[in-house]
């Protein structure tokens, strides 16, 4: 079974719960809290290895915060290495307001890190003997915006597959520097690679522009609740999402992601693997809060989804 090697430089301890009313000033009194590892890279291989993969997260992690981040990671028995961070790591907020059916999240830019720091990021990169990186998530403030770059290179001349999920100068930086195996960009952040508002034509161009030039094999564009394109040399593929009772659409891009490298990386062709990941990302709105997918429901699912070729 293939390890897939997660990068994850600014994580979250994701805390969610549920209010009647949302409302300003006054004490809003919330239920239902739950507390869950978060960050790009993290959900990734929360989803792989609830999907039956084997992942290992590799994470930065400061203070008491980032030994809960630890923590919780353990309790879901998911593979991981926490490096050190000087500052404490973020806390992200998710209240679920009953009255309007609506998520307010509160996403904190998270800490300062610095070149020393994100040096034993890099060396996990290098040691990394698997055929799959998958970098996803924010930079952190005082990261270079050519780091993911520098671990594309790297996976590159190891003949490993880069995934990256970021937005951004991440990016886009990346994306002029280097080759990645996949990018995952939503529509908002294809959007901004372009500069300009994109209609159905404009995302299957820019998706596909990206491969002609070379700056990735394989392009998925995830579109809320219409579902999601796939671009490659073989052409473009769309593929509607199935009609869910949507509670949190929360980490249904990183559901999305996880299956599809999951599946790519058990020889699935494209085609399936995107499927799966569709998947994926229905399950994951399903569930309230910051809850990954579960296995049970992506299997559920599968046989729900319709597709033809753009």
């Amino acid at each position: 079974m293939t390890s897939i090697l997660t990068i994850t430089l600014n994580p979250t301890v994701d805390i969610f719960s549920e209010a009647e009313v949302v409302r300003p000033v006054r004490k809003v009194r919330t239920a239902q809290e739950r507390r869950d590892p978060g960050g790009g890279g993290v959900n990734v291989a929360r989803v792989i290895t609830a999907l039956g993969g084997q992942a290992e997260a590799v994470f930065l992690a400061g203070g008491a915060t980032g030994m809960l981040l630890d923590t919780l990671l353990e309790r879901e028995g998911v593979a991981r290495r926490a490096l050190p961070a000087a500052a404490d790591t973020r806390i992200a907020f998710t209240v679920f307001e009953r009255a309007s059916g609506l998520d307010y999240r509160f996403v904190p830019s998270g800490f300062t890190t610095s070149e020393d720091e994100l040096r034993p990021c890099i060396a996990a990169v290098e040691a990394h003997d698997g055929a799959y990186l998958v970098a996803s998530g924010s930079l952190p403030e005082g990261a270079p915006t050519d780091i993911y770059a520098r671990m594309a290179d790297i996976a590159a001349a190891r003949g490993a597959r880069f995934i990256l999920d970021s937005s951004g100068d991440g990016l886009r930086v990346t994306l002029e520097r280097s080759r990645v195996f996949l990018v995952k960009p939503s529509i908002g952040e294809l959007e901004q690679l372009a500069g300009h508002e994109l209609d159905d034509d404009g995302v299957h161009e820019a998706a596909s522009a990206l491969v002609r030039r070379g700056a990735a094999e394989i392009v998925a564009v995830t579109l809320g609740a219409q579902g999601a394109l796939v671009a490659g040399a073989e052409g473009v593929l769309r593929l509607s999402a199935p009609h869910v009772a949507a509670r949190s659409a929360v980490g249904a891009g990183d559901s999305f992601l996880a299956a599809m490298v999951w599946a790519l990386a058990q020889g699935w062709t494209r085609e399936d693997a995107f499927r799966l990941a569709i998947a994926a990302g229905a399950a994951a709105v399903t569930l309230p809060g910051t809850q990954p997918c579960r296995r049970e429901d992506v299997r559920a699912f599968e046989h729900l989804m319709d597709g033809s070729r753009a």
